[in-house]
């Protein structure tokens, strides 16, 4: 049986995934789908985050040696758990088979302007400022990641974040694991596949292009999904990683 590993972003938890676990599970309805979180985030939320993105990692692997789930592994992750996923698999690539990274950023290869694009500058200062409410915040956040309407997001967010509330030092720590973090210059030992969203309003779809150029990896563009692409078309990318994923992989059906 295959093993996919699901990483959120920035203070985001394994519940944010929402109906995306479940429309995965039924595109590879052969795989053992685990959702993690990272430390700081969800139920680890008293932890404190790491301030390197290869710590990140560290703890992945022990949560799974707890859990007896031994590798190897495929890993889907999206923003900063794409990078998490690009150091596991530059680490320990004989732990990972396969990887897809989802509307994500890394140095050295894009610029800060598109790693996070100018026009969320003054929103993101001013919510800082003015010590935002939760509502104001998630109602922000869903505001910028998302280019459609979906009514129980927001509660079900706000639910999620006075369950598990994120420390403001976790939430700075994060960003400057994420801003440290350099990815290799070379392309990666283990398959690839890059999912972008051409209207994403956080990243620019930049880096996911010239991502797939240094790295000669595939890359799928998504033409009106917004920075949480599995939450807008959760479908779209189930069905480009069952296409995608190269032959030979065990369990696999159906894959010409």
């Amino acid at each position: 049986m295959q093993t996919w590993l699901l990483l959120r972003g920035l203070t985001r938890e394994s519940r944010h995934w929402g109906d995306f676990l479940g429309q995965f599970q039924q595109a590879l309805p052969d795989a053992q789908i685990m959702a993690l979180d990272l430390p700081g985030n969800g139920h680890l939320n008293q932890q404190r985050s790491p301030l390197r993105i290869q710590d990140m990692v560290a703890d992945c692997r022990e949560q799974l040696v707890s859990r007896n789930i031994a590798p190897p592994y495929k890993i889907l992750a999206m923003s900063m758990g794409a990078m998490v996923a690009v150091a596991w698999s530059d680490m320990y690539p004989r732990e990972v088979t396969a990887q897809v990274l989802i509307n994500t950023s890394m140095r050295p290869f894009s610029p800060f302007y598109h790693r996070l694009l100018p026009a969320n500058y003054a929103l993101l200062l001013q919510l800082s400022l003015m010590g935002a409410t939760p509502e104001a915040w998630e109602r922000a956040v869903l505001r910028l990641t998302s280019n459609h309407t979906h009514d129980d997001v927001l509660p079900h967010w706000l639910a999620l974040r006075h369950e598990n509330p994120v420390s403001r030092s976790n939430t700075v720590r994060q960003l400057i694991a994420a801003a440290r973090f350099q990815a290799p210059q070379a392309k990666p030992m283990v398959p690839t596949l890059l999912l972008a969203s051409e209207q994403d309003h956080v990243v620019s779809v930049n880096c996911s292009k010239t991502l797939s150029r240094h790295w000669q990896c595939d890359l799928r563009v998504h033409s009106s999904a917004g920075h949480d692409l599995p939450l807008d078309d959760g479908p779209w990318v189930a069905a480009r990683v069952r296409v995608w994923l190269p032959k030979g992989f065990e369990n696999e059906r159906g894959l010409q």
